[in-house]
């Protein structure tokens, strides 16, 4: 199972999917485009307390982390 992580200001979902079934792929594929284009950053864990920005789909990542666009100042 890969876990697809949605942080917001309520906290995160957490959305798991088989990478080895073709539809839940392709809902994962959407929901990540989907979050990017409303500004969302995506990132992927490369090891203890690393993670390493996508800017594209992996379906090989295990765990994907989406959080919300800074704003303020």
């Amino acid at each position: 199972m890969a876990t697809q992580i949605v942080m917001d200001h309520t906290g995160d979902t957490r959305h798991e999917f088989d990478p080895e079934n073709a539809e839940a792929l392709a809902r994962a594929e959407q929901r990540f485009r989907e979050l990017t284009g409303a500004g969302f950053t995506a990132a992927y864990r490369t090891g203890p307390g690393e993670v390493t920005r996508i800017k594209s789909f992996d379906p090989t990542a295990h765990e994907t982390l989406f959080y919300p666009r800074l704003v303020g100042g």
